[in-house]
């Protein structure tokens, strides 16, 4: 276990988030490469579709990170009645420091992106679980009963 990275982003409505907003709960904070694409919104709906279990476990919000705009988010969110928040982090800076921007490669072409990885933050700011490039269509899921298991020990 160690400390979460503290974080100041906006979300989709423009309002400042920062990890201090959720001290005494639990938070699932996931990063995610773009707005609108195949597996992002596969994972959101997954997210959005399992948010009230989640949210059952230990009061537990959800929190997504792109490097798209607070507009980009406002219409991916309405277009998919996603259900919690997302954080707008242009220039990758919270994305960076949950060590999630590293090389990737399309096409033949390496560039610098969004990697998809998420972690479980406790109440007292502690990351407890972390995943590494996960699958979009089986990962609510999967943090559904990790937070389980979480709970009954």
């Amino acid at each position: 276990m160690h400390t979460a990275a503290d974080f100041s982003l906006q979300d989709q409505d423009g309002n400042w988030k920062n990890l201090s907003d959720y001290h005494g709960k639990w938070l699932v904070l996931y990063f995610y490469p773009k707005d609108n694409t195949p597996g992002c919104t596969t994972e959101a709906c997954n997210f959005r579709d399992g948010r009230d279990t989640i949210k059952q476990l230990f009061n537990t919000e959800i929190v997504g990170v792109s490097t798209d705009g607070v507009e980009s988010h406002k219409r991916f969110m309405s277009k998919h009645q996603l259900n919690f928040t997302l954080l707008s982090d242009p220039e990758h800076k919270v994305i960076a420091a949950y060590d999630s921007w590293q090389p990737k490669k399309f096409m033949g072409k390496q560039f610098m992106g969004t990697q998809r990885n998420t972690f479980i933050i406790d109440p007292a700011g502690l990351v407890v679980k972390e995943y590494r490039g996960v699958d979009p269509s089986t990962h609510a899921q999967q943090i559904i009963d990790d937070l389980r298991l979480l709970q009954s020990s």
